[in-house]
């Protein structure tokens, strides 16, 4: 796996990061979906340029203009709920791209009360074909890396992609080094800061707390 820790470069993307972890900037829902719309946008940017493109000629007013374009079929898949901010922010750019929406959620029915044991369920699923075509998966939160093997398990029903990309805003050493056993070799993984380890309840720290319930609202 090829791992971009873009958080490690000086960029307005860290201001952005350090608005999602302040306990006080987060109390703003609509800034905190904000912020990883806007981080969706720049890890985007910054993965187009590894895509394929070519050469169109464009008619302008005053003439004819060669322009480079990506070539590839896209499908963006984002991972319900806390996936659609990123997810967003990602179509921005990607707006030819074709969708898909896959949910997973954390399940501690047999784990007798202990919150540190629980199994990734997923049960929905809408896709469209992905064979040949590059993948981009987005989650913001890479903790453990479960669930991007549910998911990737869950859509191979659906196609090979040729390539694989995955987005997250923040990870945890431990969830990296999960998905890069899951995943291809050559699956790309584009990260605005990876977090040392997590807490006794699998959750990422410092991390920023649930991605879902600061986007949307507290869950039952």
């Amino acid at each position: 796996m090829f791992i971009h820790n873009l958080g490690l470069e000086n960029s307005v993307l860290n201001q952005f990061v350090l608005e999602l972890r302040d306990v006080e900037i987060q109390k703003d829902s609509m800034r905190f979906r904000k912020n990883i719309e806007r981080i969706g946008e720049i890890l985007g940017y910054e993965l187009s340029k590894t895509l394929h493109y070519k050469d169109k000629i464009i008619q302008t007013p005053l003439g004819a203009k060669k322009v480079s374009i990506p070539e590839e079929e896209l499908v963006l898949c984002s991972i319900l709920r806390a996936g659609l901010p990123l997810h967003q922010g990602l179509l921005n750019y990607f707006d030819k791209a074709e969708n898909a929406y896959i949910s997973a959620y954390r399940d501690h029915k047999d784990s007798e009360g202990d919150e540190d044991h629980f199994e990734v369920v997923v049960n929905y699923l809408a896709s469209p074909s992905q064979q040949d075509k590059t993948l981009i998966l987005a989650d913001p939160m890479l903790a453990t890396g479960k669930t991007l093997e549910n998911t990737y398990r869950a859509m191979k029903g659906h196609g090979k992609p040729k390539q694989i990309h995955i987005v997250s805003v923040i990870g945890s050493e431990q969830g990296v080094s999960y998905a890069k056993n899951v995943f291809p070799e050559n699956t790309h993984l584009w990260i605005a800061a990876i977090d040392e380890k997590l807490s006794s309840r699998s959750y990422i720290v410092p991390g920023l707390g649930d991605a879902g319930d600061l986007s949307f609202g507290v869950k039952l």
